[in-house]
């Protein structure tokens, strides 16, 4: 009993420091994301950006970083792994600097406390619930899919009762993948999917990605705008 009390203590650990280490990196990332958000604002950046059609470009590149980073980190060094994460930060740092124009400063400080308090219950969930989730995965990306494949045809209609809708819905997409990646980071871990420093950078990116949209979400259904 003894011994399995210590085998459980160690793991708890070394779990504990992984994920330390994950949202360490996680953290950099929003905070490379927000001083460049910043920056681009204050600094009138985002006029060029958003009146030249730069942000699609921007918008393009950041996908592609996200596809590459997804489907090659395996194969990638952790070094070639965390570029990768850090590019993409400080690029979403650029068009996420139009929130600084279409919404009140207090708005946006109130709904990212608001998502980093949701998102902190949402990832402890993650870390120590014994449900297995891996089937979550395929469902959660499939309506993912949906709402957004939803959201794009919305433009063309502006129907502002689907907008919402869609919102509410996509924020509580967001909420399962927070808590599934939290458990994924802790299996491929246990698993020796990849070498730690590889994992950490990995989560890092999937955890960001996961707040990054519940604070968006929030801000697009309770943000006071400008206007």
């Amino acid at each position: 009993m003894e011994e399995f009390n210590d085998t459980e203590a160690i793991r708890s650990l070394d779990m504990n420091s992984v994920l330390t280490n994950t949202f360490f990196r996680m953290f950099l990332g929003l905070l490379a994301s927000a001083i460049t958000a910043f920056y681009a604002y204050s600094s009138g950046l985002w006029m060029n950006l958003f009146q030249n059609g730069t942000y699609l470009v921007f918008a393009v590149i950041e996908l592609v970083v996200v596809i590459v980073f997804s489907l090659a980190f395996r194969k990638l060094s952790p070094t070639m792994v965390t570029i990768l994460y850090f590019a993409y930060a400080f690029l979403n740092g650029f068009t996420l600097s139009i929130i600084f124009v279409a919404y009140q400063m207090t708005s946006i400080v109130y709904a990212f406390v608001g998502s980093a308090a949701l998102f902190g219950a949402l990832a402890f969930i993650g870390s120590k619930t014994k449900k297995d989730v891996s089937n979550w995965g395929t469902i959660l990306l499939t309506a993912l899919l949906i709402g957004l494949v939803l959201s794009i045809i919305n433009l063309f209609i502006g129907n502002s009762v689907l907008d919402i809708v869609l919102d509410w819905a996509i924020l509580f997409i967001f909420f399962g993948l927070t808590i599934y990646d939290v458990k994924k980071i802790q299996i491929m871990h246990d698993e020796g999917i990849c070498e730690d420093e590889k994992l950490y950078v990995y989560g890092a990116m999937e955890l960001y990605l996961d707040f990054i949209n519940i604070f968006l979400r929030i801000l697009s259904l309770f943000g006071k705008s400008k206007d």
